[in-house]
């Protein structure tokens, strides 16, 4: 069974097209360990408005992308993604749980 995950992360203003050029780039050891992990469906949205990023996915088991942490691939994209986004002190975005209200099959 698949749980359907929501969060939102920030983005910093003038940064889009570079956080697109990062994704579209994502680095194979690290798709990798997403997919091993259970993680599918992984989607990121942006909200121009507010530079809030949206994030969907679907995870098999316990953990979700922003459980990964202890990894060292993703300390490191963590690291190489910080100049663009809020981040926590140890490099990782700043992410906030959304729970979900509706869900249409």
């Amino acid at each position: 069974m698949h749980k359907r995950i929501g969060f939102k992360m920030k983005l910093n203003p003038g940064f889009v097209e570079e956080y697109k050029k990062r994704h579209n780039d994502l680095w194979p050891g690290l798709h990798k360990l997403l997919k091993d992990s259970g993680i599918s469906e992984y989607s990121i949205f942006f909200d121009e408005e507010t530079n809030i990023l949206f994030g969907f996915q679907k995870q098999a088991g316990d953990q979700g992308s922003q459980d990964l942490g202890k990894t060292e691939i993703v300390q490191k994209w963590w690291k190489y993604m910080a100049d663009i986004m809020e981040t926590n002190p140890d490099n990782s975005p700043v992410s906030s749980p959304l729970a979900e209200v509706f869900y249409m099959e």
